[in-house]
C-alpha cells in the first residue's frame, strides 16, 4: 500500500525528465539580486522614488537596490518588459 501511494505522490508531484530545473538563487552571492532583474539605474534616490511611484500606478511592484554609487530599480522578470515601457516613456 505504501508503494502504490509512493507512486502517485510521485506521478503527481514529479518534476519529469523533459522540464528544466528552475532557476534557484543562491543566497550566499552578495551580488546577486535573487529573482529580481534590473530594469533601470538612476544617479539620486530621488529618481528611483519617481520611477518606482510610476510603476506602481501601472500596477508593477518593484523595489530600489543601490550598487556602485547608483540606485537601481529592480523588478521580476515575468514584469521586465512592462517596467521597461513605463520607465521610458517620457
Amino acid at each position: 500500500m505504501l508503494g502504490i501511494v509512493l507512486l502517485a505522490l510521485r506521478w503527481t508531484f514529479g518534476t519529469g525528465r523533459d522540464q528544466p530545473a528552475p532557476h534557484l538563487p543562491d543566497p550566499d552571492d552578495p551580488t546577486g539580486d535573487g529573482l529580481l532583474t534590473e530594469v533601470s539605474r538612476v544617479p539620486t534616490e530621488a529618481a528611483a522614488q519617481v520611477l518606482r511611484t510610476r510603476l506602481a500606478d501601472a500596477g508593477i511592484r518593484a523595489t530600489i537596490g543601490r550598487a556602485d554609487g547608483a540606485f537601481r530599480l529592480l523588478v521580476f522578470p515575468a514584469d521586465l518588459v512592462d517596467a521597461k515601457v513605463v520607465v521610458h516613456r517620457e
